[in-house]
């Protein structure tokens, strides 16, 4: 069947077939197309907790799903695109792109390997692949937007990340992208999340300049929220002392208690919707959405 670009060699030299459903690898069939082992910055055991804590409706994350499709919405103009999301696991970006954009060609891609597996089963007709954004397989010029959510802190070799991004999208293609802001509130969280860092949004901006980007929007998300999670962060750095499994227990806590707080899903809600308006100078997260 046909797809939107040549699919690169696998490490044994075979040249892959998409069937539709999955992979033909040689004599093997794969719903999940392998290019990498890798997993430093991240791991199957981090996907299941996020999952099973946040799930597909914690407040800040779903704000984030909805800000990369209000982006894509605005500033991806192609009849029928292909859609890329690095750091898929969970799948749920992926289902509101298929559902979003229609007539996208949408794909995924991340370096855990089980949770992409059952990523596989759920969205069967999906094209998903096993990569490290470092060394990424895919050809030049090849996508014409990319969603990369609260990944690019788990890289540690971000730059280089970076220069694939650039080089894999089209010329005008989009990036939408996501990072923890707060290099002064790195805590017991970002260490059990395994974040090598958190970033300003200048250096952010910089860095996407560095590689050739041109920045169209750039802002923070939990503006609103900022003052009391500023707060809680350097609370935590005591628990940087603590053991792993204290660290871990207290992760699991906050993401449980605020997850699905109506209110603030209600607050995020209207900082979205005011930020089609306004940049925020300072939040939990940095926004950055760049054109090629």
């Amino acid at each position: 069947m046909n797809f939107p670009f040549a699919l690169p060699s696998t490490p044994d030299g075979i040249i892959p077939i998409w069937q539709g459903n999955g992979f033909q690898v040689g004599q093997q069939f794969s719903k999940v197309l392998h290019y990498t082992s890798n997993v430093d910055g991240w791991n199957d055991d981090l996907t299941s907790l996020h999952e099973e804590t946040a799930g597909d409706q914690h407040f800040i994350d779903k704000a984030s799903r909805d800000h990369a499709i209000s982006q894509i919405r605005k500033h991806l103009h192609t009849p029928k695109p292909v859609i890329l999301e690095i750091g898929c696991s969970s799948g749920f970006m992926l289902q509101r792109l298929h559902k979003t954009f229609p007539n996208a060609t949408v794909m995924g891609s991340d370096v855990v390997s089980a949770p992409l597996q059952k990523l596989a089963e759920i969205l069967p007709n999906t094209p998903i692949f096993r990569f490290d954004l470092v060394h990424c397989p895919l050809p030049d010029n090849c996508v014409d937007a990319i969603v990369i959510l609260n990944v690019l802190e788990h890289i540690e070799k971000d730059g280089e990340a970076i220069a694939n991004i650039f080089r894999i999208l089209k010329p005008g293609g989009i990036v939408v992208i996501e990072v923890p802001a707060g290099p002064h509130l790195y805590d017991a969280y970002d260490k059990v999340l395994m974040h090598y860092r958190r970033y300003t949004l200048s250096k952010l901006t910089q860095l996407l300049c560095d590689k050739g980007f041109k920045h169209l929007k750039k802002s923070h998300l939990g503006f609103f929220l900022y003052p009391g999670f500023a707060f809680v962060k350097m609370r935590n750095k005591r628990l940087l002392t603590e053991s792993a499994a204290k660290q871990r227990q207290e992760v699991e806590k906050v993401i449980k208690d605020t997850g699905r707080n109506k209110l603030l899903h209600a607050l995020m809600q209207t900082e979205l919707f005011l930020g089609n308006f306004i940049s925020y100078p300072t939040g939990i997260r940095c926004l950055v959405t760049c054109k090629k």
